[in-house]
């Protein structure tokens, strides 16, 4: 369905604005129960941050890392020829191959809006009130969309240094401009310890670059469980990825396209070709009109929403991303969908909401984690030491059998057990296959099971996933 250049409609049942994961799956749902919806998307580009520069296109190049690292070690597996053992990979052709595929899953995305008949405008929005939302279009023109409820979802963006704050710091790009990239960087300083940070760091890095990582810490991903980041920088160091503990960037020097030169605190000075910001997000609600309504901003300027996603202003709601809680792209899919299905749906889902508790998620870093629920601090702080039981197992997968040892990566299997029924309160994993296998656990997680439930599951052998059972 093409997008439109004025409302077809003198008054929709809701207008989502966004059209990410969020708003598109709260603006097919709405629809599907008959409400009149239109969607409003700046950027022409549907599919939000996951589509275009995250999720999807980062899982593709992770893909590419993967197949790097599995050539090199199908001389382990007796394959012989040219190339075994030393990959050879363009970026330059891979690139365009890539955004080809992005572009298709567009269409797509406007196809399936099209199907259940959401209306799709192309512009700048902008509330003027509770009831009406202004569109300003490319060229300059305007018009106004009159709805009975506005869902924002406009998701976020990385956050960049300014120059004031580190002269130099927009000679460097963030997680958007590495899928601009139409050439892979020999050398590349990638500041941040967070999974953005950790998974670019080892797409390069395993496609050929040589990677230094700036961090405060001793340990990437500080906010996950602490064997997770312990495991994964000790990891990354034995792969020949560089860290800077403890580094600030004081300056930056040179050209984009150019040799760069960073120097830190230290006084230290590193070379680079290209220099990445992963230090984190944040929201897009400037000039969306928000505060002027009485929409509260936290101070990281996401939208406060209650357990139903409501601002507190009557008619205007907030999900994915923009409202700050759980940034991951299924959070935003399910949050919509459950606001629609409360506002639109039959009476049985009059009261439905999002439960945040006991979300799982994966980092694509090599190897991959996946996680669900407490950390180990969080479940001794909520429950006491003396109500939580660890049960951990290190091994390596099967698959490195036959790979030399200086290429076996580690496996850390850790479930967090509370109170005398040994409740499941927390599986974090590390290792081959820990991206599949976590789906399943967190399923596990979010209906209660206990050590015992895992114990009386008979395991799939020879599996890492068996790991779970077969090792504590």
């Amino acid at each position: 369905m093409p997008p439109v250049t004025k409302p077809a409609h003198e008054k929709y049942d809701i207008v989502f604005i966004g059209g990410g994961s969020g708003g598109v799956a709260g603006a097919r749902r709405a629809a599907s129960y008959g409400a009149t919806v239109a969607v409003i998307e700046e950027s022409e580009k549907l599919g939000g941050t996951c589509v275009n520069v995250g999720c999807v296109p980062k899982k593709i190049m992770w893909h590419a890392a993967d197949i790097a690292d599995k050539i090199r070690h199908a001389e382990g597996y007796q394959f012989k020829g040219p190339g075994i053992g030393a990959p050879q990979f363009s970026w330059a052709t891979f690139k365009p191959q890539r955004d080809a595929y992005i572009r298709r899953l567009n269409g797509i995305y406007d196809n399936n809006l099209g199907k259940e008949g959401v209306e799709l405008h192309y512009g700048r929005a902008r509330l003027l009130s509770p009831t009406e939302v202004e569109v300003k279009r490319s060229d300059g023109s305007t018009y106004t969309l009159n709805t009975d409820r506005i869902c924002v979802a406009t998701g976020g963006r990385p956050t960049i240094p300014s120059d004031d704050e580190i002269p130099g710091a927009s000679l460097g790009i963030n997680s958007d401009g590495f899928f601009d990239l139409k050439d892979q960087p020999r050398r590349v300083a990638v500041v941040g310890a967070g999974y953005i940070a950790v998974e670019l760091a080892g797409v390069l890095h395993t496609l050929g670059s040589e990677v230094t990582m700036l961090i405060r810490g001793e340990t990437v991903l500080r906010t996950f469980d602490p064997t997770l980041g312990e495991t994964l920088t000790n990891w990354m160091k034995h792969t020949g990825i560089n860290f800077r503990h403890g580094s600030h960037v004081k300056k930056v020097e040179g050209a984009k396209g150019q040799e760069l030169t960073l120097t830190l605190e230290s006084g230290e000075t590193l070379k680079v070709d290209t220099l990445i910001w992963a230090i984190g997000r944040h929201a897009n609600t400037e000039g969306l009109g928000l505060e002027e309504l009485g929409v509260k901003l936290d101070k990281k300027g996401n939208v406060i929403v209650d357990e139903f996603q409501e601002t507190g202003v009557p008619g205007i709601t907030a999900l994915g991303d923009v409202a700050g809680k759980a940034l991951l792209t299924p959070v935003a899919i399910a949050a919509a969908r459950r606001l629609s299905n409360r506002l639109f749906g039959p009476e049985k889902f009059k009261g439905d909401k999002l439960d945040y508790d006991n979300i799982p998620t994966v980092v694509f870093s090599h190897p991959t984690i996946g996680t669900v629920g407490l950390t180990e601090p969080e479940a001794r702080k909520k429950y006491g030491d003396e109500n939580i039981k660890i049960y951990k197992s290190s091994f390596r997968a099967l698959y490195f059998s036959m790979i030399p040892e200086e290429h076996k990566e580690p496996s850390v299997y850790k479930l967090i057990c509370a109170g005398p029924e040994e409740r499941v309160v927390g599986i974090h994993i590390i290792g081959l296959g820990s991206d599949e296998i976590m789906q399943g656990f967190g399923v596990a997680v979010k209906m209660g099971a206990t050590k015992a439930d895992l114990d009386n599951t008979v395991a799939i052998h020879p599996t890492s996933g068996e790991g779970e059972w077969f090792r504590f």
